[in-house]
């Protein structure tokens, strides 16, 4: 194995353990909400408070999340965060009162926010290094740590109802998932070196060394990305959210059919995001969006018009498959543009998972359910259409082999100051940092 495929797999799983992480903190705590409720004596409203409160802090801590990138960069951020996060948890079980459980809830939601932005411009910044696609892998990893965190719960719940042990068990295990990520995280690429070498390659000393050009981009372009990413979650939200019941009041489904809307759209969305990476380098991030999202509205959008159970199904799993890159390649796109597009965007899609199912219940309530669901057709063809004017970051060539010493390199291994000509990469890469100050 080359030394250059063992960093990228190190720094990569690194990156992985975050988006895990992430995942297995939510259904840690998200899982034991009957617990809690009669724990803080709490009302089913006051319960769902909770959970708007966490979504709340996190949509509202933009402006917080981009000075503290621009202030200490996307690893320290991912481990400061990561670590609140792994606490937090138990914070919760230890509430005294309800106040102070909203309180908590309130402060995880600006965690998330932080380490969602940290992770993802870790994930930019290692596609950029070593030239090569990984987004929407790594966010088929905060699945799998869902799904590890909800397994858990079970189990521990089927052992003891002490909310406590679990959420203590629940900590040890993020923490030793952060000391994993620790050993492997990027630093935040300071340099940039000319896309158009000359004939012979050479190496760059510091003062050769150029600041990364980008071009200027308008402030209107931010705005597309927020609209695909805000309408992208709303498709997905409502997948999770409303499936089950139009297989039951509209497709007429039998009762053991109708987790299967669910089951089906997650399947195929985990499937197409551990592919998303190869079609991403084949097709290109513009073109995986924007004909992925389409197939996600025509396919829901002709299920709804057929009726019936197979044609549900089929519908839904074309939703995971089409809708599967968009929050990926999204991710990518504002990472390249700075912290404060990054923040943006990824409070969009807060936005987006909060506001949706209301608006389709509203909808719902007013004029059926098939129209309720015909709108989130319409919200992934618009997510096609956003894309078509989002600035898209160029895609890795298959043919381009990956640079042998990256510019961002781990914090174990001591930053390189003159290379050898031998470590110069034959095709040098500009590594984009995340966590520089964006555009205007």
């Amino acid at each position: 194995m080359s030394r250059t495929h063992d960093t990228f797999r190190r720094s990569g799983l690194a990156i992985a353990a975050l988006f895990a992480l992430l995942g297995f903190q939510y259904a840690t705590w998200a899982s034991r909400l009957p617990a809690l409720k009669t724990r803080l004596g709490a009302s089913d409203a006051e319960v769902g408070l909770l959970l708007t409160v966490c979504g709340i802090g996190a949509a509202a801590s933009f402006p917080l999340v981009a000075a503290l990138m621009k202030r200490l960069g996307s690893r320290r951020l991912a481990e400061l965060s990561a670590l609140c996060l792994s606490l937090l948890p138990l914070a919760i079980g230890l509430a005294p009162n309800y106040p102070t459980a909203l309180a908590i809830t309130c402060c995880d939601g600006i965690a998330v926010a932080c380490l969602d932005v940290a992770m993802n411009a870790q994930g930019a910044v290692l596609e950029s290094a070593y030239q090569r696609t990984v987004m929407a892998r790594l966010h088929a990893t905060f699945s799998g740590g869902a799904l590890a965190g909800a397994l858990l719960a079970a189990a521990v719940n089927a052992v003891t109802a002490d909310l406590l042990a679990h959420f203590a068990i629940a900590a040890a295990l993020l923490l030793a998932l952060l000391g994993f990520a620790h050993t492997g995280l990027l630093r935040d690429a300071t340099t940039h070196v000319d896309p158009e070498p000359p004939d012979s390659p050479a190496t760059l000393t510091p003062s050769q060394a150029k600041p990364p050009r980008r071009p200027l981009v308008p402030p209107v372009a931010f705005l597309w990305m927020g609209a695909a990413m805000a309408f992208g979650t709303i498709v997905e939200g409502a997948m999770n959210d409303w499936s089950a019941l139009y297989l039951k009041n509209v497709a007429k489904a039998p009762a053991e059919l109708t987790p299967m809307g669910i089951a089906g759209f997650s399947v195929t969305m985990v499937l197409a995001r551990l592919m998303a990476d190869r079609w991403r380098t084949l097709r290109g991030d513009r073109t995986l969006v924007t004909l992925g999202s389409a197939t996600a509205g025509g396919g829901l959008a002709l299920a709804v018009l057929i009726r019936g159970t197979p044609p549900a199904l089929l519908g839904f799993a074309c939703v995971g498959l089409g809708i599967a890159a968009v929050t990926p390649c999204i991710y990518k796109a504002a990472a390249d543009r700075g912290p404060d597009s990054l923040a943006i965007v990824a409070a969009m899609g807060t936005v987006g998972l909060l506001a949706g199912p209301g608006i389709i219940g509203l909808i719902a309530s007013a004029s059926g359910l098939a129209w309720a669901m015909a709108t989130v057709a319409a919200a992934a063809i618009i997510v096609s259409l956003c894309a078509t004017r989002i600035p898209w970051p160029s895609t890795p060539s298959p043919a381009l082999p990956p640079s042998p010493k990256p510019e961002s390199a781990p914090e174990s291994a001591p930053a390189p100051v003159a290379p050898s000509p031998s470590e110069t990469p034959t095709h040098p890469v500009a590594a984009t940092p995340a966590a520089s100050t964006p555009t205007p």
